[in-house]
């Protein structure tokens, strides 16, 4: 893999831990300082509702200022967000709070473009393993992220997780560091003649039955993983009884259970191919749903999110891929910016709908509700494969 991959998968691994990281504290910093339980994982659908309003910006500024400089901002962003949470947790502020997990977001919306910056250093053939390869950067996050989240929660802190968003912070200076110093724009191998500008209009673009296949694996992936694992420090350590720690080996379990299969999934693109792999999913997602149903005992909730990771993985690697088989270099910027509007709108979507429907229907219910969302994807699917010539991939 050229060295810009190595670089994104290094910053992904310290650019990514805000979202372990409130995905973790998130909910239960949330129930210390909320008015109201209801409340309380609002800081982590907050991230998204960041990731989500951040999204169209930031590709319009990479469009137009190049990769190396917007992502420099984001994790500008990141640091932001440390600061703010600091304040949030030093003054007991649950407004500022929610403001740090918004900034979080936005700097998330910028580090969730390096899978697209690896497979524009990559020749096509090879692009579904560089994307793999930066997410695989995730699973030092999972570790790191929860980790540093736990280091401001011991009893009797006067400012619970005041050290945590410090830390944060400074990883977060870390992966500014690598970018500046090790990232070269030079060695995308986009056309420059189609760097920006021209392509085809986005109804035609959307036409093709790829293009929703390709969507709809990463939405739907990453909603459902969003709303199943919002849901579960609380379910853990409010509903079932578990303590913290076992709520922590959960979330990072189960977030490198996300990543980990990226060592095959790029592999498993070329040599299943990509519906097969995407179906994979779908029974991933489905094992986790009867897992999660049947108890709440610790190994329910492990293996059920285990799962979820899994799946998450197969689906969102799966569209991942198959997106840029829809579009040319010179429509890049716009396709790439519609689909990260639908998948971390979906995401933001589940993520702020978990808590209140954890506390309506509980945890049983909850995971239940997924179930009409994988049916869509399939169906989706079979459309896709059953129209020929309506979904084949443009040539590059």
């Amino acid at each position: 893999m050229p060295f810009n991959v190595w670089v994104l998968v290094a910053a992904q691994a310290l650019a990514m831990c805000t979202a372990p990281f409130i995905v973790f504290i998130g909910s239960i910093q949330g129930r210390l300082l909320a008015p109201a339980p209801e409340y309380a994982t609002l800081p982590v659908g907050l991230v998204v509702v960041g990731t989500v309003l951040a999204i169209k910006p930031a590709t319009w500024l990479m469009e137009r200022l190049g990769r190396k400089q917007v992502m420099l901002l984001g994790t500008s962003m990141g640091m932001l967000a440390g600061i703010l949470g600091a304040l949030a947790s030093w003054l007991a502020l649950f407004p500022l709070l929610c403001l740090a997990a918004v900034v979080g977001g936005t700097g998330l919306a910028v580090v969730h473009q390096y899978r697209f910056a690896a497979m524009e250093s990559v020749p096509p053939s090879m692009a579904g393993s560089a994307a793999s390869r930066v997410l695989l950067g995730g699973l030092i996050a999972a570790w790191l992220g929860p980790e540093i989240a736990a280091l401001g929660s011991g009893a009797g802190t006067d400012h619970p997780f005041l050290t945590s968003w410090l830390a944060l912070a400074a990883v977060q200076f870390a992966a500014l560091v690598i970018l500046g110093l090790g990232y070269r724009a030079k060695s995308e191998l986009v056309r420059a003649a189609h760097a920006s500008g021209g392509g085809r209009p986005m109804k035609e673009i959307l036409a093709n039955p790829l293009i929703w296949v390709a969507i709809s694996g990463a939405a739907i992936g990453y909603a459902v993983m969003s709303f199943i694992m919002t849901a579960t420090p609380l379910s853990m350590t409010e509903m079932a009884g578990h303590d913290l720690d076992d709520a922590k080996r959960v979330i990072q379990l189960h977030i490198m259970a996300m990543y980990l299969p990226s060592l095959i999934s790029g592999w498993l693109t070329r040599v299943v191919g990509i519906p097969l792999m995407m179906a994979a999913g779908l029974l991933a997602y489905l094992g986790c749903i009867v897992l999660a149903a049947s108890g709440i005992e610790f190994h329910h909730y492990l293996s059920a999110l285990v799962l979820l990771g899994i799946g998450w993985n197969f689906l969102f690697v799966g569209g991942t891929t198959l997106l840029p088989r829809g579009y040319t270099d010179a429509e890049r910027f716009r396709v790439q910016g519609l689909n990260d509007v639908f998948v971390f709108g979906s995401q933001a979507t589940a993520a702020l709908s978990a808590g209140v429907i954890l506390s309506w229907v509980g945890w049983s219910a909850l995971v239940m509700v997924a179930v009409p969302f994988l049916v869509i994807h399939g169906l989706l699917m079979v459309f896709w494969l059953t129209r020929g010539a309506g979904g084949r991939s443009l040539p590059r």
